[in-house]
This record gives structure tokens, C-alpha cells and sequence, in this order.
């Protein structure tokens, strides 16, 4: 089967056999292990070694996201989302159910936020402490540039947090470059092709150290994980970790490095992204981006008019031709994502392509223009 979602992501089979073992995560050999994968994953985000820490919690990017707001964005404090996603949604929600007070900067899904709207956004509301957004929006595919926001943020004297969930690995950070984010945050089972598990924030440490006492949650506060490492040491996780989607991790990461880290893993991704837009369009169905919009974790595209087409019927059909992909939408109008990410290749899509045109066949459906 060909999983083509925006994560969990198709992996290696050696990522996948290193989940095959009983480990001991207090173990001093396996705290070397985690000791490495905290300081490679602060490089590939562009931290400098005592101005950045690797700050992993266990769980999905919600949970990550939650500690991140808690930390970092006080109860005094004021967030600013820019609000043009299904994901920006849910940063909303748990800012708001964390007592943060939220402004939104609502967006169209369909292209990127920018500059000029962030800027006038903090001039109008001086007691905005906080900016988010969402790197990567994988509802419709868009990508939030931090290189054309964080400049806006940094010029107006306040802090970012930059949501990169579904695009760390692939889409560059460099965190040397952009002192006025806080924090940068991701997953094990996305870009960098581990397995689920393990959410990862990598934080300026002076940002950690003046969040002290923020979080009102013990669980959720990224000061306190920080704090532990300098008690206990970096080898060590505090609570109990997914200690088998570590080691997966510590394997997807040397096949990232062999492979020629972020900007191979982006010239593939993005090879597979054109192959697959070029070929839905090619076969009369409506991408839901402009080219210029496109980022390359996922091609999302309008459900075709034609009555025959059920979302739900289109992926089983798929499914039987060994192509999987999410069977929901988060768009505003309908429509249906096929992700380019993972252990997959130009021609894995090239297959892709041909089983969406023949799914649309076993349907009956012939009018495949936007709905």
C-alpha cells in the first residue's frame, strides 16, 4: 500500500525495523542515543549549541503546539494567529482554551499570508505580545513563509511561534537567522519520515528561561522539560518516552543526513508535488492552489462536480488500486489532499496518478471539473 497522506508518512523499512526491539529508556547507552538526536535536530533547524535547546514531548503536533502557547505566550500576554487554514483554527482553539487571549487575522485558505497583513495587523493592536502561523497549511497545501513574516515581527519588537509540523525537514528554518522566533515546532512522523510519537520544539533558551511559570500545566510546560535536562542530564526524557519511535527516529534521521538533508529532501518533495499537480490536472481535475501557492507536502484539489464522485467511495476505490490517502477534508470548499511526502519517489506518484484516473473510472465520473 502507497500511503500518500501528510503524515503519519511512508518510511523506510529499516526506520520501521528499528521499532522491533524492547529498550530501556533510562538505559546510559540509549541516553547517548537521545543526547545525539536532540543536538541533530537543533542543527537541522539552524539553533546555535547554548542559544538553542531540543525541547521533545511526547504525543502528536497538538500537543507540541499546546506547550508551545502555554510556555511561551503569557497570561498577560496577547497572541495574534494568522488565520487562513484548518490548523490555524486549532491553534486558535487551544490558545483560547489555555486562557490566552487570541486575535485572528482571517485569510483566505487558498494563498499565503503576508507581510503587509502581519504588519498592519501589530500596528493596529500595540498589546499584541505574540505572533503564530502555520509554516505549512495542510488543508490546502499553503505555505506561511517565516522568511517574509518574521522580519515584520522582529521590526515590530515582538515574538514568534512558527507551527512546523508538516513542513520541518523539508521547508528550511534557520533559526541563527531569525532571533524574534521563540520557538520552532515539528514531529517525528512527518518531513523527517520517523514514526509517530514525539513532538519536538526547538526554543531559544533565554525565551525558556523568562517562561518560567507560564504554563499553568506540568505536562505542557516546554521550561520544565528544559529544566530537566539540565538536572538530569540531555540523554534523559522526562516521563516515560515512545521509546521505540526514538530509536525509528535516530534511524530517519542518518537516512535524512545520507540522503543530503533539507535540500535533497525538499528537491524530491518537490518533484513528487509537480509530477503529481501536473498530473490531476492532466486528467481534467482542478488543483485547489495556484502553481505560485503550492507547497510541495501535499497537492489538495477541488471535488469534481460529476454526482458519481463520494469522497468516501473515491478512497476505497483508490485504497483497492493500493493508493491510501485521508478520506476528510479541511478545506472550505470540498475537495480531496493526496500528500507528497515520505519514503516515496517521482515515480511512486507517476503510479499514483495513473490509479486516481482509474478510480475516477470505476466511479463513472466523467465530469471532473471543480464542483
Amino acid at each position: 500500500m502507497l500511503l500518500l497522506i501528510p503524515g503519519p508518512v511512508q518510511t523506510r523499512a529499516e526506520t520501521r525495523a528499528a521499532m522491533a526491539q524492547d529498550i530501556a529508556p533510562w538505559d546510559l547507552g540509549f541516553r547517548a542515543v537521545y543526547a545525539g538526536i536532540r543536538d541533530d535536530v537543533r542543527r537541522i533547524a539552524g539553533g546555535v549549541e547554548g542559544v538553542h535547546a531540543t525541547l521533545p514531548l511526547q504525543g502528536c503536533g497538538h500537543f507540541i503546539m499546546e506547550a508551545a502557547i502555554r510556555t511561551f505566550v503569557p497570561v498577560t500576554g496577547k497572541l495574534l494567529i494568522a488565520h487562513n487554514g484548518s490548523y490555524a483554527d486549532r491553534a486558535v482553539r487551544l490558545a483560547t482554551e489555555a486562557g490566552r487571549q487570541v486575535v485572528t487575522l482571517p485569510g483566505p485558505d487558498t494563498r499565503p499570508v503576508t507581510a503587509e497583513e502581519i504588519g498592519a495587523a501589530l500596528a493596529a493592536d500595540p498589546g499584541i505580545t505574540h505572533v503564530a502561523i502555520v509554516h505549512h497549511e495542510t488543508g490546502s497545501g499553503i505555505v506561511n513563509d517565516p522568511e517574509v513574516i518574521g522580519p515584520v515581527v522582529r521590526a515590530a519588537g515582538r515574538r514568534l511561534i512558527l507551527d512546523s509540523v508538516s513542513a520541518f525537514g523539508a521547508l528550511p528554518v534557520n533559526l541563527a537567522a531569525h532571533p524574534e522566533v521563540d520557538v520552532v515546532l515539528f514531529t517525528s512522523g512527518k518531513c523527517l519520515e520517523g514514526l509517530p510519537g514525539i513532538g519536538f520544539a526547538v526554543a531559544r533558551i533565554d525565551s525558556v528561561l523568562a517562561a518560567a511559570g507560564n504554563a499553568g500545566s506540568w505536562s505542557f510546560d516546554l521550561s520544565d522539560v528544559y529544566q530537566h535536562a539540565l538536572r538530569a542530564g540531555w540523554g534523559s526524557f522526562r516521563f516515560t518516552p515512545p521509546v521505540q519511535a526514538l530509536a525509528a527516529f535516530r534511524v530517519a534521521l542518518d537516512a535524512f543526513a545520507q540522503e543530503g538533508g533539507q535540500p535533497a529532501r525538499l528537491a524530491r518533495y518537490r518533484e513528487n508535488c509537480r509530477v503529481l499537480y501536473d498530473g490531476v490536472k492532466a486528467l481534467g481535475l482542478t488543483p485547489y492552489l495556484e502553481p505560485r501557492h503550492q507547497g510541495p507536502v501535499i497537492v489538495t484539489v477541488h471535488q469534481p462536480a460529476d454526482p458519481a464522485f463520494v469522497l468516501q467511495g473515491f478512497v476505497d476505490a483508490l485504497k483497492a488500486r493500493g493508493v491510501l490517502i485521508s478520506n476528510f477534508h479541511n478545506t472550505k470548499a470540498p475537495s480531496f489532499r493526496v500528500g507528497c511526502v515520505g519514503a516515496i519517489t517521482p515515480e511512486d506518484m507517476r503510479g499514483a496518478v495513473a490509479a486516481i484516473g482509474g478510480a475516477l473510472d470505476d466511479l463513472g465520473v466523467r465530469r471532473r471539473e471543480a464542483a
